[in-house]
């Protein structure tokens, strides 16, 4: 008769090797690297077939009881057969179609496109100052306008870096994630290293001069070191024009009451900007989804005026301005003007600033979704704006200052005003949500201390709410907007960041052509150059205006890229640190040859210590790991105890918004110790788990595990522990097991293959062959419940090794400084503060 410790068969399809990027769902479970190979396990779980599509799991029913189902597990230490990870956690991009498609393309008009359908506001004055254009100019720039449009963002963003998303992910950072899923460069928690699907095209599936690429990038320290500082920079840069944005277009747009009301002071201009924006902050905690449906009308509205007002000037006055389209119109202008043509560009950029928002806020909508709204409705009509404020400025050339309010019909001044300060408010809100977006992914990997991210929608994963970063971007607007006062002289301090922003995207997708999509370089190349010279000539002309402006955003986003990546590297000191802590429980506890469980000794030996149990039930909590609950490894160590009843308590947390109640905890048990089980709690985004009720939840799955597995006639194969408070079983070698009952009366069936009560059996994956097994009754369980139930956490202290070079220990003196001021506390554990223990460690770093 086959053991019983291994009768739950797993298929495992060792002689197939297959790429992790395949998408069969019932198939990827993990991955191995190996000299540029991937090796994947194939893993049948019979009638309860786990998918990786848009819903996590599939709900086919077992006959199997409950817990079984749940506990399917051959190692308890392996994170795969423990139920840590399995197919279909790993975050899916969401694919929408039909209906639903449409309906994230109409949200996304109203939250990604106000900022760049709200340039035509201030284009033209911004790009020809304080003279008047000439019509030749006027042209040429209209031209610069015009494709500008189409090869920087409908070219280069919708059509080409919209597909570098990582999962739906979208931005520069974002595009740094997914080269790092594919190729070496990065370190990882290895608690969360789990959570992320790796993935890499073997040696043989990927070009020769591509795999070139990739090997000299995972080879050279310093290319890693750049790519990491190009894609916080980026982060950091959408940041500052987070807080110059709102500004911009809010303050563009109530500047057009000098037409309406030509006497109004700076003062009331300011202050009314300053009360439109903190408004608009204040609506955030809604989120995206409900600040869409209300602002795409407004968008919508606007966009359609601007076209319709195109149209009646093209008609009306200059129908020949059409010629833009020729880009050798462009070029001449450039020519004529030379240098100030050359300088002009940092005013032209801002047609399509913004755009380094529409590539971030990708996850919170779709690549679909945003290239249906672009290409059918935003395009169109700015191009339409743009071409009827040259036809009236090219009759009417005094126009430029204020082309909307000057090119509007007689009688819709005063409407169109009214609708412009919408949009305005509107235009803030592509950044708003970037800056949400881009936040989270980095916490996600350690660059930032955790903060609470909030999810506002259920059906769309990655629409967020930053609280923190929403006051201090309100804070940091209003102050930007009573300091520089009017939108000439934001426009200086506006568009350097985008324009680097917009050179890292193309510098970070051109790598995932090469790596990811497996884009022979030679293809590659010349797309290359062609965005690069484009960014560049816009960057250099942007660059002019750092004394007149720009260094403030340069300055902001160095020094909070200086703030994340100092955080990153104290993190990376601390993972190597806690190195030593991160280890199975076999290589801390053993049991020597009369059954009794010692401390592994520290420095060779026989054994350490003998360990004492005590009566209850301890919960464990660790936040992702795979091993042993690094509170639990000091728990022991120190005091050479341990409760009766052992939890390892593991949060596994999961993109999608709710795990269903009963796919949520995976049980399995730790043979290494009496009465150990490991509860992997698999969690949503909006599943709330640390309850004032969570030990009775525990305790509640453990039990039917623990029945379940009666009532299937496996043995729980557990070695029982001494009586509460007394002596240790080495005391008395000839303990004897008791047989186990369920509700007094009902027995607990024997191993099949035990000869008599005192049989000692293990399993391949036990450690050693002189466990004592019996079975735990359910009153045992329910006895130590009802003693005492403590929750351990650790909490660890880090200091600086003594003789540290000085630069490292200023860094890392700042970084624990930083994690000592933004660690959660125990008070914010919602479970009774009485029963809550920290065990304090100390680590040196």
């Amino acid at each position: 008769m086959a053991n019983p410790n291994t009768t739950i068969q797993f298929d495992d399809d060792v002689d197939q090797i297959r790429r992790t990027r395949s998408r069969d769902p019932a198939t990827t479970t993990g991955t191995d690297f190996n000299d540029g190979i991937v090796f994947s396990r194939t893993v049948s779980m019979g009638p309860r077939t786990l998918s990786m599509g848009r819903r996590t799991l599939s709900r086919g029913r077992s006959t199997e009881p409950s817990a079984l189902r749940h506990a399917k597990s051959l190692d308890p230490e392996d994170p795969e057969e423990s139920g840590l990870n399995r197919p279909g956690d790993y975050k899916q991009k969401q694919i929408f179609k039909g209906s639903q498609l449409f309906f994230l393309a109409y949200q996304s008009i109203g939250v990604i496109y106000g900022d760049i359908g709200t340039s035509p506001l201030y284009v033209f004055s911004s790009v020809f100052g304080s003279t008047p254009p000439a019509r030749d100019d006027l042209i040429g720039v209209l031209s610069l306008i015009i494709w500008s449009l189409i090869m920087m963002v409908t070219l280069k963003y919708i059509l080409i870096i919209l597909h570098a998303d990582n999962q739906g992910e979208g931005g520069t950072f974002s595009c740094y994630s997914l080269l790092s899923r594919y190729a070496h460069i990065t370190n990882r928690d290895p608690r969360e290293e789990p959570l992320v699907q790796l993935q890499r095209w073997r040696t043989n599936e990927i070009p020769a001069s591509t795999l070139a690429v990739r090997n000299i990038l995972e080879r050279s320290t310093f290319l890693k070191g750049l790519l990491k500082t190009i894609g916080v920079l980026a982060v950091t840069m959408v940041m500052s024009d987070g807080v110059l944005t709102p500004a911009q277009s809010v303050l563009g747009a109530v500047q057009g009451l000098n037409v309406v009301v030509p006497n109004i002071t700076y003062a009331t201009v300011v202050g009314t900007t300053c009360g439109i924006l903190v408004l608009l902050f204040i609506i955030q905690p809604l989120g995206t989804t409900k600040i869409g449906v209300t602002f795409a009308p407004v968008i919508i509205l606007w966009l359609g005026l601007l076209a319709a007002f195109g149209i009646y000037n093209i008609v009306k006055f200059d129908a020949g301005v059409f010629i833009a389209f020729n880009p050798g119109e462009a070029f001449g202008y450039l020519i004529r003007h030379k240098t100030d043509g050359w300088l002009s560009l940092g005013g032209v950029l801002l047609a399509f600033t913004g755009v380094e928002a529409l590539f971030a806020d990708l996850g919170a909508f779709s690549m679909r979704a945003i290239q249906i709204s672009w290409l059918g409705y935003c395009l169109p009509t700015l191009l339409l704006a743009y071409i009827g404020q040259a036809a009236y400025i090219s009759v009417h050339p005094e126009a430029y200052a204020y082309p909307v309010f000057a090119t509007a019909p007689p009688g819709c001044q005063i409407f169109i005003l009214v609708i412009a300060i919408l949009a305005a408010i509107v235009a803030s809100q592509a950044i708003i949500t970037a800056t949400f977006q881009l936040l989270s992914q980095i916490i996600k990997l350690s660059y930032f201390p955790q903060i609470q991210v909030i999810h506002t929608s259920k059906k769309y994963h990655n629409q967020l709410y930053v609280p923190l970063v929403n006051y201090l971007l309100c804070i940091g607007t209003v102050i930007i907007t009573v300091v520089f006062k009017n939108t000439t002289a934001l426009g200086n301090a506006y568009g350097v960041c985008v324009m680097f922003v917009t050179f890292f995207d193309t510098c970070m997708t051109t790598l995932a052509a090469l790596i990811v999509w497996r884009v022979k370089p030679y293809y590659v190349i010349l797309p290359w150059l062609i965005f690069a010279c484009m960014d560049g000539a816009f960057l250099s002309s942007a660059l002019t205006k750092v004394p007149q402006g720009a260094w403030f955003t340069i300055t902001l986003a160095a020094v909070l890229a200086s703030i994340l990546i100092l955080w990153r590297y104290g993190k990376e000191q601390q993972w190597s640190a806690e190195k030593e802590d991160r280890l199975p429980l076999s290589q801390f506890v053993k049991v020597d040859q009369n059954g009794v469980y010692r401390l592994v000794a520290q420095q060779g030996g026989k054994g350490g210590e003998p360990i004492s149990f005590t009566n209850g039930f301890g919960i464990f909590l660790d936040k992702g790991g795979i091993n042993t609950p690094t509170a639990f490894s000091h728990f022991i160590n120190k005091l050479v105890s341990a409760p009766q009843v052992i939890v390892f308590f593991h949060m596994r947390p999961l993109e999608y918004p709710t795990v269903p109640a009963d796919e949520r905890f995976v049980v399995s048990q730790i043979r290494l110790l009496p009465n150990c089980y490991r509860v992997i709690c698999r969690h949503g985004f909006m599943d709330e788990i640390v309850t004032p009720d969570l030990a009775a939840i525990i305790y509640r799955h453990v039990r039917q595990y623990v029945l379940d597995k009666s009532r299937s006639g496996i043995s729980l194969r557990a070695a029982s522990p001494p009586p509460a408070e007394s002596p240790n079983p080495a005391d008395n070698p000839a303990t004897t097991t008791t047989t186990p009952t369920i509700a007094d009366d009902t027995k607990l069936p024997l191993d099949p293959e035990k000869k008599s009560d005192t049989t000692t059996s293990s399993s391949a994956h036990d450690e050693p062959s002189h466990d004592v097994p019996s079975d735990l009754t359910l009153s045992q369980l329910q006895a130590a419940y009802d003693h005492r139930v403590l929750y351990i956490i650790g909490k660890e202290e880090m200091h600086v090794k003594p003789k540290t070079a000085i630069w490292r220990k200023i860094l890392l003196s700042i970084f624990l400084f930083m994690r000592d001021n933004t660690r959660n506390k125990m008070a914010n554990l919602k479970v009774p503060t009485e029963r809550l223990v920290e065990i304090g460690f100390v680590k040196e770093v």
